[in-house]
């Protein structure tokens, strides 16, 4: 996400907090518009199905979720009342999570309000953070599919880690697997991937998605032909990054992605806990 709209994001956000019985809340209206929904029936269906959420969590909805009148101009300087809802900082984290994680509103929301904060960097590397352990999840599911794909077509366990060794030996200018883990000082039994930096990681995901395109598309099978297409592709990959400059192979480690998971999952843990600390 880029830094502009991240700032943007967050004024939006801080502008839009307001003070409902000494409480920092959110309207439901101004909070449907900057979540990028068009129809309020369509953002309720949202709202609804985050005061499911709540219930399920055990929290009473009525505490974050309070029905409200809000003034609207209709013109000559008349006003009428409109039904709205004030949303806690807990009722908007629900409502985003909720939501689309593919539309940027929703994934800056997220974030914002599931950490207890008011300072944008924060914010900012909690987002880097979620990219992170998203890129590595989608590698994942990735490979599991490439496996699937060439176990079909004569390719073992043993057959599918020398074709993503080979891989990553294309990747990484030369450098295989265990160099590239002894580089980068990684512990023995973990795997490469979970230290890789997001760019990489992304790298190896398009590579990976590309040998189980072409390996359905060009009709492969056995270990030599699928290495071969994983090979070029991966060596393809590798050009473009060294056009634009990186040379992936000499990218830091990056912090451990299971720590940083545990860190995402800590922050969601407090939010709920303080919610139900603040109830007792």
């Amino acid at each position: 996400m880029k830094q502009e709209l991240i700032a943007e994001l967050f004024q939006k956000f801080e502008e839009a907090c307001y003070l409902y019985n000494k409480i920092e809340c959110w309207s439901a209206r101004e909070l449907q518009e900057i979540l990028g929904y068009a129809e309020w029936r369509n953002f309720l269906n949202v709202i609804e199905k985050a005061k499911i959420s709540c219930d399920n969590a055990g929290i009473p909805i009525p505490d974050h979720f309070v029905d409200v009148n809000k003034m609207v101009s209709v013109g000559s300087g008349a006003e009428r009342a409109i039904e709205d809802i004030a949303l806690t900082r807990y009722a908007c984290y629900l409502i985003a999570q909720n939501g689309d994680p593919t539309k940027s509103e929703i994934a800056f929301a997220q974030t914002y309000f599931a950490v207890q904060t008011r300072k944008q960097e924060i914010i900012e590397q909690r987002l880097l953070d979620v990219d992170r352990v998203s890129a590595r999840d989608k590698l994942s599911k990735s490979e599991k599919k490439l496996s699937g794909i060439i176990y079909e077509r004569g390719v073992d366990d043993t057959g599918f880690a020398v074709i993503r060794s080979k891989g990553d030996q294309a990747l990484f200018g030369g450098y295989s697997t265990q160099e590239m883990k002894k580089k980068l000082a990684i512990p023995d039994g973990r795997p490469l991937a979970d230290f890789l930096p997001t760019l990489t990681i992304k790298a190896k995901d398009f590579a990976t998605e590309l040998t189980s395109h072409n390996v359905i598309e060009k009709d492969l099978s056995g270990v030599d032909q699928i290495s071969s297409e994983h090979i070029e592709n991966n060596r393809a990959v590798r050009k473009i990054l060294i056009e634009r400059g990186v040379k992936p192979e000499t990218l830091p480690a990056s912090e451990d992605v299971k720590k940083i998971q545990r860190k995402l999952d800590g922050d969601e843990k407090k939010l709920l806990k303080d919610v139900k600390k603040k109830k007792g």
